[in-house]
């Protein structure tokens, strides 16, 4: 196909939302390796390279317009879009595809990843000033008779409530956290957690497969002012917890 032949694309909006802070401070946040590293993922040797890669070598910043492009992945162009709104700021992430191409309904491991970072990055810049932090990942598919995340944690009940509503739940990984509703999307829901410093729980409920019949997923804890000695009993309780339950390990953004 030439490019005269070519489909024209057209935008969805994945997430939009309004961020408490000024746009120069989300734009710098979108700039500054360092401030990224702060916000975007996870605890991993390979988050700066990851950073480096995604922002550095594929990232188009437009100052101008304080806009953040990224190169065509599996026919979806991605961008992060900014508009001061007095000192707040709107933030839209929107790919743009091909006007045939399903949105709802359909799980996409770097839509709903782009969600989340969009989320972390909200979180971070209202409640944290891009502080530094502590972040875990874990994923996998679920063992035979099992559910997805957020059923096997006791969460899916709070999908029907609205952003900002107050929670209080008893985890089976055997602690008790109560904080407010921050993000919900078809796949995936954020829950503040006052007890990991002021922290944030993204569960994730990815499609079921052949290959995971009974439900797979992820889910990101991130925490605030925690020590080594802080972090290691919660990493080992998610952990147990998780790998009794998931022990089908994924890599991050794979189907």
């Amino acid at each position: 196909m030439t490019d005269s032949e070519a489909k024209p694309t057209v935008d969805h909006v994945l997430v939009e939302m309004t961020i408490a802070a000024p746009v120069e401070a989300v734009w710098d946040a979108l700039k500054d390796p360092a401030k990224i590293y702060n916000w975007h993922g996870w605890d991993d040797p390979t988050l700066k390279d990851e950073i480096a890669f995604i922002y550095g070598q594929y990232g188009n910043y437009d100052d101008a317009a304080k806009m953040l492009s990224f190169g065509e992945y599996e026919g979806v162009a991605y961008r992060f879009e900014t508009e001061a709104r007095g000192d707040k700021t709107v933030l839209r992430v929107v790919g743009a595809a091909a006007a045939d191409k399903a949105w709802d309904g359909v799980y996409e491991d770097v839509v709903e990843g782009w969600i989340s970072f969009a989320q972390q990055l909200r979180f971070g810049l209202e409640r944290h000033d891009i502080g530094p932090r502590r972040a875990l990942y874990l994923g996998g598919s679920a063992t035979p008779g099992g559910n997805a995340p957020s059923a096997a944690l006791g969460l899916a009940g709070l999908r029907d409530l609205p952003d900002g509503a107050p929670f209080s739940v008893d985890l089976p990984t055997g602690e008790h956290v109560d904080g407010q509703v921050w993000h919900r999307s078809p796949f995936q829901l954020g829950l503040t957690v006052p007890q990991w410093g002021d922290g944030l729980l993204i569960v994730t409920d990815k499609s079921v497969t052949d290959q995971a019949p009974d439900g797979r997923g992820m889910v990101v804890l991130t925490v605030y002012g925690f020590s080594d000695e802080d972090f290691a009993p919660l990493e080992k309780r998610w952990r147990t917890w998780w790998d009794e339950r998931f022990p089908t390990a994924q890599k991050p953004g794979c189907e």
